[in-house]
């Protein structure tokens, strides 16, 4: 049997994680490059399908944050948050509330999963998956 891993304080907490959403409501996903690590790491979007790398998504991201003039995201009160060492994982729903710039609003409510890694004293995603039920 193996022993439990032993649990450490000082992970990211639920205000860390709307921060981060709050960064993609305004928008502009060039400013949530201090949220995510660089070089090679995987994350799954809406769309398209995945990204290699942060700046893979940062591109990619903006092609669709560009349809809209507004957003509203909100970290729901189910977040799980896990931190061991310098690693932590969350879950959550997030709610979205968007307006895109030919007017129409479109409400969801989306899944969300990360992997963070302490990098100089810095809580980043290394792993991200976002996506919306069918």
């Amino acid at each position: 049997k193996k022993p439990a891993a032993k649990k450490t304080t000082g992970g990211p907490d639920k205000a860390y994680l709307q921060k981060i959403w709050d960064g993609w409501a305004a928008l502009d996903g060039s400013k949530q490059a201090e949220f995510y690590a660089t070089g090679p790491h995987l994350y799954f979007d809406l769309a398209p399908l995945k990204y290699a790398s942060w700046d893979e998504y940062q591109a990619g991201v903006a092609k669709l944050l560009d349809e809209y003039k507004s957003a509203t995201l909100t970290v729901n009160d189910d977040a799980e948050i896990h931190t061991v060492g310098d690693t932590a994982w969350v879950a959550s729903t997030v709610k979205a509330d968007m307006m895109k710039k030919t007017g129409k609003r479109e409400m969801a409510t989306f899944r969300w999963t990360a992997i963070f890694e302490k990098h100089d004293g810095k809580w980043l995603i290394v792993h991200e998956h976002v996506s919306e039920p069918m």
